[in-house]
């Protein structure tokens, strides 16, 4: 990409280069909107079947911002070997919403912490030798990956459709008018926005919802009374545990996230900036999502990796200047300090947020399905999406299909579909031959070319 030291707006379309603040900021806040309420949303499920208390979320709501704020700056301008320095932004991912939900409500909490501490170290070590690893994770892998974890959170995005895990009125007709509200919202500004304003699709049904929530009495402002205006995140607002069986679990889903960020830097590169991305930009990229979900864990946080969202925001607008979404990070971190605006989205409605997240979920389901297609449909990757989905998916929906093995065993397998698919897929994709079938069609062209030749010869003879 073309670089330039001289501050100008065409500068937005190089990778480096200065552009002018006040035409920076927007381009930044615009990073921010798109990825705002997919950043909290995993947050606030998993808070919320752990019963967290109004001012614990609004905390690490707080936290995670000023995270995500910070991990991103770290991707575009790389300490030591730890980031891509690639224009890539960083937030807590829902690879992790369905294991962690479920650590949480097993172990607690503070296990969801400690589990995302020591998985982070694991991630990031990797990511500094995936140049030694990376090419056994092709794309049909990544699209199997990308596939399971939009069907596996399409029932988390229903049950906060319908209120909320365990609310006393889930189902009732003012959640499902509030969910559908929203959806409807979001589906109508993305038909009829224009241009980089379809991205704010989900943020408008946001509003939406929220004010319609407070026409009906079901915002609770209550819990903001006591909140500070400026806060400095707390470092370990929870002491982390440490249970194995949790940290095995969630691992494996640190390696699942692994191939996603391997995907986006690679639909990064390519889209924006017209290249193959190098192996030094794919491992600074992943240890930065491991380091990063350490220290996202010291201050009570999910695990942060690229979103998606943003990466398909670059490619459509080939806004790919660093210091232009520097503005972004810097805006999150703003958001970061000041608690208000966590407890102000703590008092957000699980109805509204489902009504918000339903497209979002069903979007990488077919994200994942384009993958698919874009890896190329030939014997062998066929049969590695077909079981790969089929066993992830399928066998995770039946209780006590894994009733034999260990309870820590049982656990991994029964409790993350995304898990078995991303398994699946890596042994097939080592063990099945590249070119299957090919062999057979090869003999039976041979055994056609053959019979045309002895026909020939015949009808010489006859002649």
């Amino acid at each position: 990409m073309k670089k330039s030291n001289d501050a100008s707006t065409q500068n937005i379309y190089c990778l480096d280069g200065r552009v002018p603040l006040l035409k920076a900021i927007p381009f930044g806040l615009q990073h921010v909107l798109a990825m705002f309420v997919a950043n909290i949303a995993p947050i606030m499920i998993v808070a919320g079947v752990g019963n967290l208390t109004a001012d614990q979320k609004a905390m690490l709501i707080q936290n995670v911002m000023f995270i995500a704020g910070l991990g991103t700056l770290v991707q575009l301008y790389p300490l030591w070997k730890v980031g891509a320095k690639l224009p890539i932004v960083m937030g807590i991912s829902f690879t992790f919403v369905t294991i962690l939900s479920y650590v949480t409500v097993t172990y607690g909490y503070a296990a969801a912490v400690g589990c995302t501490i020591v998985g982070g170290i694991i991630e990031g070590t990797l990511g500094l030798f995936a140049k030694y690893w990376r090419r056994i994770i092709t794309p049909v892998v990544s699209a199997c990956v990308v596939t399971t974890i939009g069907f596996s959170l399409l029932s988390v995005g229903a049950t906060s459709f319908g209120g909320g895990s365990g609310a006393a009125d889930f189902g009732s007709a003012q959640n499902l008018i509030l969910g559908t509200v929203t959806l409807i919202s979001c589906i109508l500004f993305n038909i009829f926005a224009k241009s980089f304003f379809k991205q704010l699709s989900v943020l408008f049904g946001l509003v939406v919802g929220y004010v319609l929530a407070i026409f009906m009495s079901k915002v609770d402002f209550s819990a903001l009374a006591d909140t500070q205006i400026i806060s400095i995140p707390r470092i370990l607002p929870f002491m982390p545990e440490f249970n194995i069986s949790a940290i095995i679990a969630v691992t494996v889903i640190f390696l699942v996230s692994a191939t996603e960020t391997i995907g986006d830097i690679s639909a990064l590169s390519i889209s924006a900036l017209k290249r193959d991305a190098t192996d030094k930009e794919f491992s600074g990229g992943l240890a930065c999502d491991g380091f990063l979900s350490s220290v996202s864990g010291l201050f009570g946080g999910m695990p942060i990796t690229s979103f998606s969202q943003n990466v398909g925001l670059v490619a459509m607008t080939k806004v790919v200047n660093r210091f232009t979404i520097m503005m972004g990070a810097l805006i999150m971190i703003l958001c970061g300090l000041f608690p208000v605006v966590g407890g102000l989205f703590a008092t957000l409605p699980e109805a509204v947020l489902g009504g918000c997240t339903i497209m979002m979920f069903g979007s990488i389901v077919v994200s994942g399905i384009q993958m698919i297609i874009r890896a190329g449909l030939t014997e062998k990757n066929t049969m590695i999406v077909v079981l790969s989905l089929s066993i992830g998916i399928g066998f995770t929906q039946v209780n006590g299909l894994f009733s034999i093995f260990p309870e820590m065993v049982q656990e991994l397998l029964q409790s993350n579909c995304v898990a078995i698919a991303f398994v699946v897929a890596l042994i097939l994709n080592l063990v099945l031959p590249e070119h299957m079938g090919n062999k057979q069609k090869k003999e039976e062209i041979a055994a056609e070319s053959e019979q045309e030749t002895e026909s020939e010869e015949k009808v010489e003879t006859t002649k």
